[in-house]
């Protein structure tokens, strides 16, 4: 996936014109801390040549410690779960309630390294506003929640909860055996194993199968069958 340089919305057009259909290309990616809206029109020509293309954008997370009100945090562990949710929030709500699903259905958009719960969470926060101020919403015909259960997660880093129902009901809510993508983040602090997907009970084979790679290999175009051995 080729970096977005998304502070100029002309240079991440070229970008995705330029490279688009070059070999190996599978999608582009964003870095999440920004303060440029997502739902701005500059960029309305880059997500529809995406579209047409058949290329996914990702937004993936970060922290900036200077931001305003991440820089009143002063451990790293702090700027760190708050920082790696926040962002994506943001640019998620935005891309949601500004209807961006509706005018881009086709285009596949994936959020990278915030973890899990921070979509359960949100997904319940916009779909209870939503109920109650759906004018604010023109152009949506569904309710927020519905819009990102199509879209897809990493899975890195997992949150781990010792009550392991709540594990399952955040891979009920983001349909995660279709749409969730195991990721390692090797050899980050935080790393996970696939394990941590395998041993889960309550995924079916096939969930497993499409987590592990399956859902990696549809959505970036990749061909899931092993590659032979030369001897």
């Amino acid at each position: 996936m080729l970096y977005l340089p998304f502070n100029d919305p002309d240079a991440a057009y070229k970008t995705v014109k330029d490279f688009g259909d070059k070999k190996g290309v599978v999608g582009f990616m964003v870095t999440s801390p920004r303060y440029k809206p997502v739902h701005d029109n500059a960029y309305v020509k880059t997500y529809a040549l995406l579209e047409e293309m058949g290329k996914p954008i990702a937004f993936h997370a970060a922290y900036n410690w200077h931001d305003q009100s991440l820089s009143l945090t002063n451990r790293f562990i702090s700027v760190h779960a708050l920082g790696f949710m926040w962002f994506n929030m943001v640019h998620m709500t935005n891309w949601v309630i500004n209807g961006l699903p509706e005018r881009f259905p086709k285009l596949k958009v994936m959020w990278i390294e915030s973890g899990l719960t921070w979509a359960y969470c949100l997904m319940q926060r916009l779909d209870h506003s939503y109920m109650m101020r759906t004018s604010d919403c023109p152009s949506l015909k569904r309710k927020p929640s519905e819009y990102m259960r199509e879209m897809y997660y990493s899975s890195q880093p997992m949150e781990k909860p010792r009550d392991r129902s709540i594990l399952e009901a955040t891979f009920k809510m983001i349909n995660a055996e279709t749409q969730l993508m195991w990721s390692s983040d090797y050899p980050h602090w935080d790393f996970d194993l696939p394990s941590v997907i395998y041993d889960l009970p309550f995924l079916s084979d096939s969930g497993r199968r499409n987590i592990l790679g399956g859902t990696a290999a549809k959505v970036f175009g990749l061909d899931p069958k092993p590659v032979k051995k030369i001897p």
